[in-house]
Parts: structure tokens; C-alpha cells; sequence
């Protein structure tokens, strides 16, 4: 009887995932708390819930605001018939920020903020393309293309005629081999 053992590299490569959830569900809201005490102490407590309702009255207009702006610009990319990245990632950034705003405390909404804001969204996109383009290359042969890198001739190994391992066998049209035809029976 043989066992197999499953693949180690994408399991691995995620082994930190959960040490890193478990310690940020424990320090983040340590964090707000200590941020909230100091504000406190700073302000008095009354001033510091109203800062709180602010805050949060801040963030509710800013996605309502950026949201609809960010919405429009879908739906105008995809009525010009043009591809819309930029705008699908401003929409994510724009959720994210907008799910942390949920949270009570000044340390995560100044992030959030950080996300929904227009002129410094920029550079949160930047991250977010450079993390999604990291998980979409998968191995060798993936070169830049004009669509940036992931994307090269092609779209890499095992996509478009001839450019996978046995395509030269493969029957059908073009240089691949011959046509099969044949009859569908139920």
C-alpha cells in the first residue's frame, strides 16, 4: 500500500498565513483600543465619540461618493468596449476601505481612507497589481506582453497553436493535424 503525499509548494508557500491572521485579529483591535485610550486622554471621552461618529459619518460619504464615481467608471470603460481594470480594482479598493471604516477606532479608518481616497488610491492599486501579478505567474515561459507581465506571446505555455506539449498531435484544423469529422448519437 503506497500513501501520496499532496504537493508542498502551494501549501508551504501559505503555511504563514494563519500565524499572521491570528496575531492581526489580537493586535489590530489592541491597537484601536490603545489609539482610542490616547485620543482619549487627549480630548476627554465625549470628544472622542464624537471624533468616532465623524470619522464614521466621513467614511460613509466618502464610499458613497468614490463608489459612484467608481461605478460610472465601469460602466463608461465597458460601453467604449475597453477592458476595465482599473476601474474593477478601484471598486476592490473602495470595498476594502470601506469594510475597514466599519470598524470602531481611528488606526483602521485612517486606513480605509487611505484606500477610498482618490489621490492616494493610486498607490494602493500599484500594490494591488504588482500582488495580482505575482499570483498569476505561474512558471517559466510567462513573459511581458503588451497587457504587462503574465501576458506575453501567447499568454504563455499550454495557450495558442502549437505553443503546448503535444499540440503537434492534436487532431484538427490549422497545422496541428487533420480534421476528425464524425456523427453525434444520443
Amino acid at each position: 500500500m503506497t500513501t501520496s503525499t499532496p504537493p508542498a509548494g502551494p501549501r508551504r508557500r501559505r503555511r504563514w498565513v494563519r500565524p499572521v491572521l491570528a496575531a492581526s485579529f489580537v493586535v489590530v483591535p489592541l491597537v484601536e483600543i490603545w489609539a482610542i485610550l490616547q485620543v482619549g486622554q487627549l480630548v476627554g471621552p465625549w470628544w472622542t465619540i464624537v471624533l468616532l461618529v465623524l470619522d464614521s459619518l466621513l467614511g460613509a460619504w466618502l464610499i458613497k461618493r468614490e463608489g459612484g464615481r467608481a461605478w460610472s467608471a465601469l460602466r463608461t470603460a465597458l460601453q467604449q468596449g475597453r477592458m476595465p481594470a482599473r476601474e474593477i480594482a478601484d471598486g476592490a479598493l473602495i470595498l476594502i476601505g470601506g469594510t475597514l471604516m466599519l470598524s470602531p477606532g481611528f488606526v483602521l479608518d485612517i486606513a480605509g481612507i487611505l484606500l477610498i481616497l482618490p489621490f492616494t488610491r493610486p498607490v494602493a492599486r500599484r500594490l494591488l497589481t504588482t500582488v495580482v501579478e505575482r499570483r498569476l505567474m505561474v512558471g517559466p515561459g510567462f513573459g511581458a506582453g503588451p497587457f504587462g507581465a503574465g501576458f506575453g506571446p501567447g499568454f504563455g505555455p499550454g495557450f495558442g497553436p502549437g505553443s503546448g506539449p503535444g499540440d503537434d498531435e492534436r487532431p484538427g484544423p490549422g497545422p496541428g493535424g487533420p480534421v476528425v469529422r464524425g456523427d453525434v448519437v444520443e
